[in-house]
């Protein structure tokens, strides 16, 4: 039987007098549904009010799809497809949820993920893409998901997510082609659109910061008819601001109607659709290992570092963007048995990039820069059609879900690639390119993908097995407009998963699952003959406490992953490839997240990931490019609710990224280390924040705070992709907001 909580709670009312409310818990159950509660205000004879909770995890469970009550959220749908509590979940999955980012501000959703353990955000300062590495491992192009569909991108077409725009931002570690089809075996990140409530929001926001920022927001959402069958949201954010980088610029307008019919508790359809205008997406270029690892050396001898706002390109160098996605997330349940869900989504993007770009150190300051001008138009049709079943077989209970997905994207390109004039570092003059064209890529990408999938989540006493396998059906063809040809590779692959979970009274699940996954290889061996997919597999061990009547979850874990049929230079000629590389990733991955009491929230996390190269033609043995062996984090935030201090957030937290290592080129000076290693170093970063609640003065709701990110404004080399491709860590970032509910 559930326990119940009992409140007791004095009201004094009087006139244009203070209002004060004391609780008196006589039960105290550590349920996050008891930790609002501190200071308020009310009106004039004294009533006694006595309020009668139940604590049974039954009484308000979240869903998987909406926001959570703490920064401890206990159910997700990213690692099963089915609004699983994350204890029952046999892989790693972290959740950052809207209380987590309203306190932290993120500007882009790499930034949300910055406590996160077992992710990387490579590019440094440059906010143009969210860039990541998971688990040691990173992909051509974003392995990201809205709503349960990917955000396919192409070449330069990348969908970029605002974080205002979001309920929550999950990542599922490890391999995931069983729910996902052809992904990166690191793992995905996952995203959940801020969708329609009942009760009434109307939120205005507005910041000012570093960089000559300048953003406002606004949420509104309610029901349009009394009985709630009908309701809508509409968000939105315009920002403008510098780039850390001279002469770059970002900006950004975006707006998310959505809308809910929910005829019955049984039944519910929304329509979501995001529309987004980047006509200035940022820095996006290269800068060398001289000047930001070490110093470079100027003619005279003297040596140099270059300022974090250098920037080798020009002043007219542009990448801009504009998204379309209109889609909907339908679920009816029949009865206790069956349910079915469908998520469909199009998406349309057009991009255009132009950039003089550095491209390899030359030696007294210079580099040499090449250009890139591309114009593309993307279109990406998307649609999961899943059917769920609960039902009993002896003592064994069983959620099977069953589905086929289907995805088609079409790339239109039009693009050049050219050499541009020299720069030099000491003295940059920047006005004339001298751009010269010589390679025309004029070409039409096409993926189509089917999947068909079957999952058992079979429950007997404490044990729970989840089991599934999955058949993809992919295919990607290139047509070359400029030589009238074509290349098409055909690829179908079984994938599985399994995992087994043992769940203690206390909340306690220690787990083991093996997984799968497969990533489409383009090209061909010299012989002729098309390459086959790559193959992630992983062992994953760990270890969950997520009890149902405290905001607390504490994971741990430990894998190897490995990643075999990698593309690698031809021994016996190396103007071709073969599939004898192999990645292997063994790591420690340790989360902790917790609404301690009603003042308190810690994060806190640890990465150990020992990833290299077993077998490679140029590389075995050493550690791939932006995979740093070891990260940590650390956060905490207090809020008073009582004394005159009643309202205010103190939070700080610190960051540590360990070293890494990157590989130099043929390009310039270095040529004849083509291939050998380089480090790049580690580095701390100190956030924080204040906030207050103006609840007091009679704004419920509302806020205004300060966040400050690399607080003591620490110069550091965020990572480097090869010794011409160096980032530039983030300066200190001020920024202050001011959020109006009413």
């Amino acid at each position: 039987m559930a326990s119940q909580r009992s409140l007791s709670i004095s009201v004094q009312k009087g006139a244009f007098k203070r209002r004060t409310l004391a609780l008196t818990i006589t039960t105290i159950l550590g349920s996050a549904a008891f930790y609002a509660g501190a200071a308020t205000t009310a009106p004039a004879q004294e009533d006694t009010i006595n309020v009668t909770a139940s604590s049974a995890p039954e009484a308000a469970q979240e869903s998987a799809w909406g926001p959570a009550a703490t920064i401890a959220a206990k159910h997700s749908a990213t690692g099963t497809k089915t609004d699983t509590p994350l204890v029952k979940t046999p892989q790693s999955v972290s959740v950052v949820t809207r209380e987590e980012m309203d306190m932290k501000q993120p500007v882009t959703v790499k930034e949300a993920l910055g406590y996160t353990p077992g992710v990387f955000a490579s590019r440094g300062s440059s906010n143009t893409i969210d860039a990541m590495a998971i688990r040691g491992f990173t992909s051509v192009n974003t392995n990201q998901y809205l709503d349960g569909i990917k955000l396919q991108g192409d070449n330069y077409s990348e969908v970029s997510m605002d974080p205002y725009m979001l309920e929550r931002v999950e990542v599922l570690r490890g391999p995931s082609s069983v729910l996902y089809g052809k992904s990166n075996p690191g793992g995905v990140v996952s995203m959940v659109s801020k969708r329609p409530t009942t009760e009434p929001l109307k939120e205005v926001q507005f910041k000012m910061g570093t960089d000559n920022l300048y953003q406002t927001g606004f949420d509104f959402s309610d029901a349009i008819d009394d009985a709630g069958v009908y309701s809508y949201r509409l968000t939105g954010v315009a920002r403008s601001q510098d780039a850390q980088q001279e002469m770059a610029k970002e900006k950004r307008y975006s707006i998310a109607p959505s809308f809910s019919w929910r005829p019955d508790d049984k039944t519910d359809f929304t329509f979501l659709s995001n529309f987004q205008n980047d006509p200035d997406a940022g820095y996006y270029g290269w800068l060398p290992r001289e000047g930001t690892v070490v110093p470079y050396y100027d003619a005279n001898g003297k040596a140099h570092k270059l300022p974090t706002d250098f920037n080798e390109g020009e002043a007219d160098n542009r990448m801009s963007r504009n998204q379309k996605m209109v889609g909907y997330s339908f679920a009816h349940q029949f009865d206790d048995t069956w349910t079915v869900r469908q998520n469909l989504r199009y998406t349309k993007l057009d991009t255009e990039y132009k950039s003089v770009y550095g491209f390899g150190y030359l030696g007294n300051g210079n580099i040499t820069r090449s250009y890139v001008q591309s114009k593309e138009k993307l279109a990406n049709f998307d649609v999961d059609t899943q059917v769920q079943a609960k039902f009993g077989t002896g003592d064994v209970d069983h959620t099977v879900l069953a589905g086929v997905d289907y995805m088609r994207m079409r790339n239109d390109i039009d693009a050049d690639y050219g050499s541009a004039s020299n720069l030099n570092l000491a003295d940059p003059q920047y006005g004339n390119g001298n751009v010269s064209l010589y390679f025309p890529y004029e070409i039409l990408n096409r993926q189509e993908q089917t999947g068909l999938y079957v999952q058992d989540q079979a429950e007997w006493n404490k044990w729970i097995l989840t089991l599934g396998g999955r058949y993809d059906f992919a295919k990607s063809s290139t047509f070359t407009r400029t030589t009238n040809s074509a290349s098409q590779i055909n690829d179908e692959q079984f994938t599985w998963r399994g995992g087994l979970n043992y769940l203690f009274d206390n909340g306690i699940s220690p787990y083991f699952s093996y997984s799968e996954s497969f990533e489409p290889t383009a090209g061909a061996t010299k012989e002729g003959k098309p390459f086959d997919p790559s193959m992630g597999k992983q062992y994953e061990a760990g270890i969950k406490y997520i009890p149902n009547d405290r905001p607390i979850s504490v994971t741990a874990a430990v894998y190897q992953l490995t990643k075999d049929k990698n593309l690698t230079a031809n021994p016996a000629d190396a103007n071709f490839s073969v599939q004898s590389g192999e990645i292997r990733s063994r790591g420690v991955e340790l989360e902790a997240k917790a609404a301690v009491n009603a003042n308190i929230n810690i994060t806190a996390s640890y990465t150990y990931t020992d990833a290299k190269y077993t077998h490679d033609t140029n590389f075995e043995g050493k550690r791939p490019v932006e995979v740093p062996a070891n990260m940590a984090s650390l956060w905490a935030d207090y809020t008073f609710h009582e004394t005159a201090l009643s309202g205010l957030t103190v939070g700080s937290g610190v960051r540590y990224v360990g070293a890494s290592s990157s590989f130099y080129t043929a390009n310039g000076v270095n040529a004849g280390k083509a291939n050998e290693a380089f480090n790049v170093s580690s580095y701390t970063l100190v956030d924080a924040t204040v906030k207050y609640d103006l609840g007091r003065f009679g704004l419920p709701g509302s806020s205004v705070g300060l966040n400050i990110n690399n607080l003591l404004d620490r110069e550091y080399v965020a990572s480097c992709y090869r010794d011409y491709a160096c980032y530039w860590g983030s300066d200190r970032q001020v920024v202050a907001t001011a959020t109006f509910r009413f």
